[in-house]
């Protein structure tokens, strides 16, 4: 034990938790070649390969695998106990946190983060950035930003993902729609009306797919990126739109637009923020991620998070 490193123990649970090299480099501030240095340390200390190279990324060994769960929960121990005199007091900190969220997240999310904040940290602070599910992952990895909400679900490897809740769909049409009244539309009037799409990289492909199941792809009409601009459009015309029921409720409060039941089960978009793996989050990151699962989840944040 006289040489014993502590970042070589995060490094290996990063590497399993990760499966990459390079992933957890930029988890832990360091190079490449430092943490491949690790690794061969890693690999002499327990006599074991420990990991694999294969296509997909690295492989545990059936060593690593014995290991991972004693070393996470000595990693987390430590991380706790040493937080003590370095944690994070919402109560009476002064910093700023880094979000990016869509447009439908500016929308429905950010004002109940907004509302819960000045009781949880009234010192703290957020910027908010539009969402680039290209590059977010990229931009947590440099510490640009501290989290991201999205519904794609990312299979990365580089970050975790956390999830929110599952978020089904409302049809909306203006409030003076000729045909279609009250809040029970059947599939038959349905089918007749002309639509509005939301198409591009936000997750929410569910009213996409569902129009093509009941071959209604040729009643779209309209084909657009942004779901903030259907409230305007469906306002002014006899077009119907497929829209997440939380923003759905808040444009409903907002426009002259009325909400109905669809006809068919839409896919639900499944919601989730993505943060850096757990032994990479600074104590703040850790409270702003269960700051938001708190606010914003269905069920309860585990522990972990």
């Amino acid at each position: 034990m006289r040489d014993f490193d502590l970042n070589l123990v995060r490094t290996f649970v990063l590497l399993y938790e990760t499966r990459s090299v390079t992933a957890t480099a930029e988890s832990m501030h360091v190079t490449q070649p430092t943490i491949s240095y690790g690794l061969q340390k890693l690999r002499r200390r327990f006599g074991d390969e420990l990991f694999r190279r294969k296509s997909g990324g690295l492989v545990p060994t059936t060593t690593a695998r014995e290991l991972y769960e004693p070393l996470h929960d000595a990693l987390s121990g430590i991380e706790a106990a040493m937080s003590g005199a370095h944690s994070f007091d919402p109560a009476t900190a002064r910093t700023g946190f880094t979000l990016c969220l869509s447009d439908l997240g500016e929308v429905s999310l950010l004002p109940r983060l907004l509302a819960a904040l000045p009781g949880r940290a009234p010192g703290v602070t957020l910027t908010v950035r539009p969402l680039d599910v290209v590059n977010a992952a990229d931009q947590l990895g440099r510490g640009e930003i501290d989290a991201f909400i999205a519904s794609p679900l990312l299979d990365s490897r580089r970050i975790a993902r956390l999830p929110l809740f599952a978020e089904g769909y409302l049809g909306m049409v203006g409030e003076a729609h000729p045909r279609l009244r009250g809040d029970q539309v059947s599939m038959r009037a349905f089918a007749a009306e002309r639509h509005i799409t939301v198409f591009g990289p936000t997750g929410h492909d569910g009213p996409r797919k569902a129009l093509q199941a009941n071959d209604l792809l040729d009643r779209v009409a309209l084909e657009i990126t942004r779901f903030a601009a259907l409230p305007y459009l469906v306002q002014q015309s006899e077009l119907v739109a497929m829209v997440p029921r939380n923003v759905a409720e808040v444009f409903a409060a907002e426009h002259p637009v009325r909400l109905l039941e669809l006809p068919f089960d839409v896919e639900p978009a499944q919601v989730s923020v993505y943060a850096r793996h757990a032994h990479a989050r600074s104590p703040a990151q850790r409270w702003l991620i269960g700051f938001m699962r708190d606010i914003l989840a269905e069920a309860p944040a585990p522990s972990e998070f």
